[in-house]
Parts: structure tokens; sequence; C-alpha cells
């Protein structure tokens, strides 16, 4: 596809499909959307503002992949199957599927978000600076030689 010419109606349709948690790939698939790496030169350069909806978007984007964890482990309707003899079974490969769901939303959202789901703990105060913790020896401790 030849690149497409930036406009306001074609960034804003990019970003409201980001944000309903589809890929950039999957969106510059598509016939009439441009190429990925034309968007990610136009959210890189700031054309017309594009930079801080694409951030945006794509922020809604991964808090809502955050949702499907939570609907991915909850839901196990085809965890298992009754086989010829009536027999209830357990379908180990759509339980190992989902895990891969759920895994794969979860590193992603630790490094597209580390600070809402980070496995990092960071101590700050309460404007975000570094803490510092000072500890005081005990009375009964001994003093370093």
């Amino acid at each position: 596809m030849p690149e497409s010419k930036y406009t306001q109606a074609l960034a804003d349709e990019i970003c409201a499909l980001l944000e309903q948690g589809q890929s950039l790939n999957s969106i510059c698939e598509r016939e009439d959307m441009p190429s990925e790496p034309t968007v990610r030169r136009w959210a890189l350069d700031d054309h017309d503002g594009f930079a801080a909806k694409y951030t945006r978007a794509r922020e809604i984007g991964y808090l809502r992949l955050a949702d499907e964890i939570v609907e991915i482990s909850d839901e196990g309707k085809r965890d298992t199957w009754i086989d010829d003899a009536g027999i209830e079974r357990v379908n180990h490969d759509v339980i190992a599927r989902s895990r891969l769901r759920v895994d794969t939303r979860k590193w992603l959202l630790s490094k597209m978000l580390p600070k809402v789901y980070g496995d990092k703990l960071a101590l700050t105060d309460a404007d975000g600076g570094r803490l510092t913790i000072n500890v005081l020896p005990r009375a009964h401790d001994k003093p370093a030689a």
C-alpha cells in the first residue's frame, strides 16, 4: 500500500481501535490503513499532536488487556468435555492455551505499564521521589567495630 497521508479522521480511527485492545500490527494489516512504520513515525514525530493521543490509546488498550485476564481466568466452559462413555475429561490443551493467554497479557502489562503492573516494588515519598530509610541501631545492639 502506498504511504497514507495523515488525517485527523484516520488518526482517530487508529486510536479507537488501539483503545479496543487491537494491536497496531493487526490494525495496519487492513487495506484502508497506513503501514505500521508510518503510524509509528507519526507518533514519534508527534504529527499534529498524535503522540499524546497514540500513547493514551495504547494505555487504554493495555488496561483492557488487564480486564481480559480476569475474563480468561474465569471462563472455563471448554476446560472439560464428556467422552463417548459419558466420562468428564479435562481438556489440557484449552487450559494450557488460557494460561498462555493470561501469562502473555501479564508480561505485556508488566513491561508497558510497570508502575501499575510491574513486579518491582519501589518505595517513594508523597512527591514520587526516592524514599530513604535510615535504620537506627537499637539500644541492645552492639556497635560495629
